[in-house]
């Protein structure tokens, strides 16, 4: 459950996500299967993450980007 005060931020998450699994759809839609995709989207997700962390004190985000990680985890299983 997603406490109401969490609700933007984990729209826009979802935004995000939705973004780069659509760029990356669309351009190996043809010589990658899903699952590959999935995992190209959550390491440049994940990478843009790390260069943010270097930038600046994110233990909020940090939290949010380990609950969707796991989400995401539990969803390709």
């Amino acid at each position: 459950m997603v406490p109401q005060e969490e609700e933007a931020r984990y729209r826009q998450a979802g935004i995000l996500i939705n973004e780069r699994l659509n760029t990356y759809f669309q351009y190996y839609k043809e010589s990658k299967s899903s699952k590959e995709i999935f995992i190209y989207a959550m390491i440049d997700i994940a990478l843009k993450y790390i260069n943010e962390t270097k930038r600046n004190d994110t233990k909020p985000i940090i939290n949010i980007l380990e609950e969707l990680n796991k989400e995401i985890e539990d969803n390709l299983k």
